[in-house]
């Protein structure tokens, strides 16, 4: 007799890196449940879009990522989750083939509803995300191809910054419990992860909707006790909620990756008050120059937005002039994108497309510099980097990335130093990159 043919499902992620824990979940769910996953573009029974939302490029991406699966298998059922589901509902039911729209509170039932989608119809499955109280653990055990493990202890954000969705995507700020954080920390470091990133979407919020008293500072101290030969990086953390102490475990403690992604958005005061962040450029410029001070060559990185509302020439020459001034690692920069619901859709003058990408060029290519002077700082020294698992398909070279978040490519026939931590000889640095050799040979 034959065997039931497994049903082949495809998913796709876009956006942050808790995007990406949640596919990681959904995917060993279906794993478990004897569906069998293979890549995005080939062909599949099931597909499935995990979307973002953050700018309108992203909603285009996720439109697209859909008309692909169609084009792909005309018969295929394709799911569309995440933020951008959850957002605009309405807008994916008319795109043809879409079958089932889950919103992100009800992403980890997706599995048990694939069985049940009727091809000829559009379902849709979104709550008031407002209405979400509780933290939606989505347990995963292993990433596939990854050497380091991603762990979500947080989800949404009471901010309401001007020019941001995301809140209206997420709902308010809902931590993981402590004790699912070490429990699932203790687990990844059984399984002989070696880095674990710490994230969320807005990660400083962790533990304030607890009703045991915490604060990621205690975590990160709890995590300490609990520490194997694992290290411990975190995602984006906003300025305010860099506190002394925090500064000072990342200082002091080993374990800790010695990064910091900060966001800045930019660097002229009332645009920073439009904005509605809680900080100004002298703040943040005291805060950068404590942390370069108490912990010895970290590596900083910047978000910074161009083209917001009423940035003219002096505010954006106010940024450029932070940013040119701070010992920051490298830049992520984005132009603005207007986006329904949020409040900097009433902001004007608005600022044309052309200057946004002018401006933006002119800052990646001051990140450019940063990379290189901070780079050059570690030419010709040791450092110890987290061999990945897959090789640089360029060069047959070994990749990794040391814990202040230098990227190596490393000469070695040692197979088995994929998956461990080696001291490494930064030879020479070209291209974005160091290359290297391992110091013992």
């Amino acid at each position: 007799m034959q065997s039931e043919q497994k049903i082949k499902v495809a998913l796709a992620t876009l956006g942050c890196k808790v995007n990406y824990c949640e596919s990681a979940a959904l995917d060993e769910d279906f794993r478990n449940n004897n569906f069998l996953s293979v890549p995005f573009n080939s062909f599949a029974d099931v597909y499935i879009i995990n979307t973002c939302t953050v700018t309108a490029y992203s909603d285009y991406q996720s439109r697209q990522l859909i008309r692909r699966a169609k084009k792909i298998n005309r018969m295929a059922k394709i799911i569309v989750t995440g933020c951008y589901a959850q957002i605009a509902p309405g807008d994916i039911s008319r795109i043809e083939g879409v079958n089932l729209i889950v919103g992100n509170s009800q992403k980890i039932i997706i599995p048990q509803y694939i069985n049940n989608i009727q091809n000829n119809s559009v379902t849709v499955m979104v709550d008031d995300i407002f209405a979400q109280k509780e933290f939606c653990y989505m347990p995963v055990s292993r990433f596939t191809e990854r050497t380091r493990a991603f762990l979500k202890i947080q989800d949404g954000c009471n901010s309401l910054c001007s020019y941001c969705i995301i809140p209206f995507a997420r709902g308010r700020s809902r931590s993981m419990s402590l004790d699912k954080v070490i429990s699932a920390v203790t687990q990844f470091i059984q399984q002989h992860y070696l880095e674990i990133v710490l994230t969320g979407i807005h990660l400083g919020y962790y533990g304030q909707d607890l009703s045991f008293q915490s604060n990621l500072t205690y975590l990160l101290k709890r995590l300490i006790d609990i520490n194997g030969n694992a290290r411990f990086r975190l995602s984006s953390i906003e300025p305010r909620e860099i506190t002394d102490e925090l500064i000072n475990i990342i200082s002091e403690e080993k374990s800790f990756c010695r990064h910091l992604h900060i966001p800045l958005q930019s660097g002229d005061d009332n645009i920073l008050a439009s904005m509605n962040r809680d900080y100004d450029s002298h703040f943040y410029r005291q805060l950068i120059e404590k942390i370069m001070d108490k912990i010895e060559d970290i590596a900083i990185g910047v978000d910074v937005m161009v083209g917001f509302p009423g940035e003219g020439t002096a505010q954006f020459n106010n940024t450029f002039k932070l940013l040119s001034d701070l010992p920051v690692a490298y830049l992520h920069v984005f132009p603005y994108s207007e986006r329904p619901h949020t409040a900097a859709q009433k902001i004007y003058p608005k600022v044309p497309d052309k200057t946004k990408k002018e401006r933006a060029a002119t800052l990646r290519n001051l990140s450019l510099l940063k990379r290189e002077k901070f780079a050059s700082r570690f030419l010709g020294k040791k450092l110890k980097v987290l061999v990945e698992q897959s090789k640089d398909k360029k060069t047959g070279f070994f990749k990794g990335f040391s814990d202040n978040y230098l990227p190596f490519l490393i000469q070695s026939k040692n197979n088995s130093i994929a998956n461990t931590i080696v001291e490494v000889h930064a030879e020479k640095f070209a291209d974005g990159k160091f290359y290297g050799k391992i110091s013992n040979g």
